[in-house]
């Protein structure tokens, strides 16, 4: 992941230094934005050595003129590239700028550029800070969905003592990490995901499968590490990359599958069953080549039924089951819900061109026993974190019995 980190001026922005460093502890590539009156308190350099990534200082390179068409659009280029953005300080100028939709530099016409979440650490004089311009400013920001890091309440640089101090690195941290999709809320939970196709041999050459890519899977397998959780990835063939972090097992038929997803069981709090698993194999699978013919029957049986198989043996576990239909979407989905004892289950409609399988996006629709999610077509990483979002639901009911009984 790689997030922009703007620097305004102020006497806080020495602590965004240290604020690099945490986000590279967690993984994700920082990228300095600095304002012009950032660079009078912090050299851009210091930002350079930590971070490793080229700080941006200004619009163009050089001059008043950009030294090339690079140069000239570069504010697009880091705006589609980040997953969010995250202003530490934030000045009372810098949000008054964002709040009007004024693009007068770098930071401030990026902010405009990017579709990412966006993060505001305000650090000001007490009095800049609860000046009315300014919270009308503020209160306009949060209604866009930018997320506020409050102040903290102390002794000011300036002398004076009250709200306006740079909050703290680690509620700062917090509050990107959920804006990016990885609050630490699935922490201590073991989730076991499969994904992708199962290949079922018909010769020592073919084999029957079907158009499963594994990005779901995948996707569910990333956003739940960034979460938090343990993650064992459970993957029928695929080219993806796995993601870092999650404890791979690596299978081709219906049956190796069956084995290890039963093994890992009990090791799991939450199953939740992405795979495009094959309905049938051969009945008799051919030890050589078969021949060339005019015709050719061939003969199926029914692989075992994974997701049923889980609801009889499991004890505690959230499991979660993925539907692809193409006819009586929902109707078809409530079903399975219920004859396979899911505590949720995420259907979507196959017949759609775009989405589902082979695909980078999706549209699904997520149901559990007491609510129905309706998910628009969306990346299958937004996916990702709204069936997370459900999980983590689930399991917070589950430890909370009179709250379910409200819903």
């Amino acid at each position: 992941m790689k997030i922009a980190l703007g620097v305004s001026g102020g006497i806080a922005a020495y602590k965004a230094a240290e604020i690099v460093r945490l986000f590279q502890d967690r993984g994700i590539r920082v990228q300095v934005v600095m304002t012009e009156s950032a660079q009078q308190f912090v050299r851009p350099l210091t930002f350079a050595a930590l971070s490793g990534e080229k700080v941006i200082t200004g619009m163009f390179e050089s001059g008043a003129e950009p030294a090339n068409i690079d140069s000239a659009v570069e504010h697009i280029a880091v705006a589609q590239s980040i997953d969010a953005l995250l202003v530490a300080p934030a000045t009372a100028d810098v949000l008054a700028k964002f709040a009007q939709g004024s693009a007068t530099d770098f930071l401030t016409t990026l902010y405009l550029a990017t579709a990412a979440p966006v993060v505001v650490a305000p650090a000001m004089n007490v009095n800049m800070w609860n000046h009315p311009a300014t919270q009308a400013n503020l209160e306009t920001l949060r209604k866009r969905g930018v997320r506020v890091v409050e102040p903290g309440e102390g002794y000011l640089a300036c002398g004076m003592t009250g709200p306006g101090r740079l909050a703290e690195n680690e509620a700062i941290i917090a509050a990107t990490l959920e804006a990016l999709g990885a609050a630490q809320d699935l922490a201590g939970e073991t989730i076991l995901i499969t994904a992708g196709p199962t290949r079922e041999k018909i010769d020592p050459v073919r084999y029957l499968t079907n158009r499963s890519s594994g990005r779901m899977g995948y996707a569910l397998a990333e956003a739940a590490l960034r979460r938090g959780a343990r993650v064992l990835l459970i993957s029928g063939p695929t080219s993806l990359t796995v993601p870092n972090g999650a404890e791979v097992t690596r299978i081709e038929s219906a049956e190796e599958m069956r084995q290890a997803v039963l093994n890992r069981l009990p090791q799991a709090t939450v199953v939740i069953k992405t795979a495009a698993v094959s309905d049938y194999r051969p009945k008799f699978a051919a030890t050589q080549k078969i021949k060339r013919k005019r015709a050719m029957s061939l003969e199926l049986e029914p692989t075992a039924d994974i997701l049923s198989e889980l609801a009889r043996q499991k004890t505690s576990q959230i499991l979660v089951g993925f539907a692809a239909e193409t006819e009586n979407v929902l109707e078809n989905a409530r079903q399975k819900l219920a004859s396979k004892s899911l505590d949720a289950i995420v259907v979507n409609d196959v017949s759609r061109e775009g989405t589902g399988f082979d695909s980078d996006r999706n549209a699904v629709t997520i149901i559990t026993h007491h609510e129905v999610v309706e998910v628009p077509e969306t990346s299958k990483w937004d996916v990702a974190q709204r069936v997370l979002d459900q999980v983590v639901r689930l399991i917070q009911n589950r430890r909370m019995p009179a709250k379910l009984n409200r819903i």
